[in-house]
């Protein structure tokens, strides 16, 4: 049972100096014994930018300022927590507010991320050790180190030469990775019949965290004389390794279509096929078959969120009468089931992979009416200008945690 703790309460109860900054740096919070150590008021502090509220002494050389700030951007940037220690920043004097008192502290970092993973929130934590730099062994020890200084400084001016060469090096073989890893996954996805379907936008955003290359699929494939076959799939797992999974279940399944043309016989293949493939199980794929003559949708689905079939008027119908489980989960082969609809010149059909619209902690319908939601108000757009409205509404244009893969048609 979770304890019913008023944490206002306790930070405020709390003997060492706290407080609260938001992701833009500005003072959400401070505690009592923080507002005591700066020797400031609520009204001085709350609201303001962290270094505005709290300038360094600009007679002070240490740089204080600077190395703060560098460790607060570097925790919104790996969302790592940060520790300065020993760093000087001086105090209004409690006898004379515009005097300052030359202070030392260790100061600690710690970040509180959003739903989206980035960092909403920052706890900062002080403790006061100007009584340790100011004591008979830290004076000690600071002349032991002046001692020692002028022998380690031809080492260390090398071992840095050699780390600055090495990361030199080290970033030029990353930018090479990337390069290589751009031009797999674009070769990887290549859809030559796309070219003669004006009709038909594509999308793929990698996951922010990845090398640009992972594990979503999207595929079109002409069976004329007057039928397509559109699929889209999503292998486990992120990098070079499902990429390389994900290109191998791609091929086989634009292979199958083409000698077999039913969306579910297709993926019984692909699932068999699959079994044999180390990490291809669990991956999920959707085919969906459309003629062009009869106006007919024919699909199946196994295990991937459902496409969307959208009317002129609003309306959408999910294509979800033939879902299975993924791509060799069975032990036993079973076959697929396949299911039909028709529809009238105008609709719009979306197929796609969950990072579009799954959310952590949120429920897989609620990011479905998000979806329907945002069909239905650019309904009118082109193919192009609609896939890229409907990522910017549901706020993933920029990228996020999953990769996703979007297929927007106009039937």
């Amino acid at each position: 049972m979770t304890a019913d703790i008023d944490f206002t309460a306790f930070f405020d109860a709390a003997p060492s100096p706290y407080l609260v900054l938001d992701a833009d740096l500005v003072i959400r919070y401070v505690n009592p014994a923080c507002l005591r150590t700066a020797g400031r008021t609520e009204d001085e502090l709350i609201g303001k930018f962290f270094f505005d509220a709290l300038p360094e002494n600009p007679g002070c050389l240490d740089n204080a300022e600077r190395n703060l700030e560098a460790s607060l951007r570097r925790m919104l940037d790996t969302g790592n927590p940060g520790t300065a220690v020993l760093q000087r920043y001086d105090v209004p004097a409690a006898d004379q507010q515009d005097k300052l008192e030359e202070r030392w502290w260790s100061v600690s970092h710690t970040p509180l991320c959003g739903p989206d993973g980035a960092v909403s929130w920052i706890i900062q934590q002080v403790t006061d050790v100007t009584a340790f730099v100011h004591s008979r062994r830290a004076r000690q020890l600071s002349e032991e180190s002046a001692e020692r200084a002028e022998s380690l400084t031809a080492e260390l001016y090398a071992r840095a030469r050699e780390l600055h060469r090495l990361n030199q090096e080290l970033r030029q073989a990353h930018a090479r990775e990337q390069q290589i890893a751009v031009a797999l996954q674009e070769a990887m996805l290549s859809v030559p019949d796309l070219d003669r379907h004006s009709n038909i936008a594509v999308r793929y955003l990698p996951a922010t965290a990845s090398l640009n290359v992972c594990g979503d699929w999207y595929d079109v494939v002409d069976l004329p004389p007057d039928r397509y076959a559109v699929a889209v799939g999503d292998v486990v797992g992120h990098g070079l390794h499902a990429a390389a999974i994900m290109g191998m279940l791609r091929s086989a399944l634009s292979a199958v279509i083409r000698a077999i043309p039913s969306p579910a016989q297709a993926l019984e293949v692909l699932g068999l096929y699959a079994r044999s493939v180390d990490g291809a199980m669990a991956a999920t794929a959707v085919k969906v078959l459309i003629d062009t003559r009869s106006r007919l949708i024919i699909y199946s689905n196994a295990g991937h969120p459902p496409p969307v079939l959208l009317h002129p008027d609003g309306t959408c119908d999910l294509l979800d009468q033939a879902t299975d489980p993924p791509l060799g989960a069975r032990e036993h082969h079973v076959p697929r089931p396949q299911a039909g609809l028709s529809y009238n010149r105008g609709d719009i059909l979306v197929l796609y992979t969950d990072g579009l619209i799954e959310r952590r902690g949120e429920d897989i319908d609620v990011g479905l009416d998000r979806l329907t939601t945002a069909l239905a108000q650019d309904r009118i757009l082109a193919p192009d200008p609609l896939a890229d409205a409907l990522l910017t509404r549901l706020d993933v244009a920029g990228g996020v945690s999953d990769d996703i893969a979007l297929v927007v048609i106009r039937l």
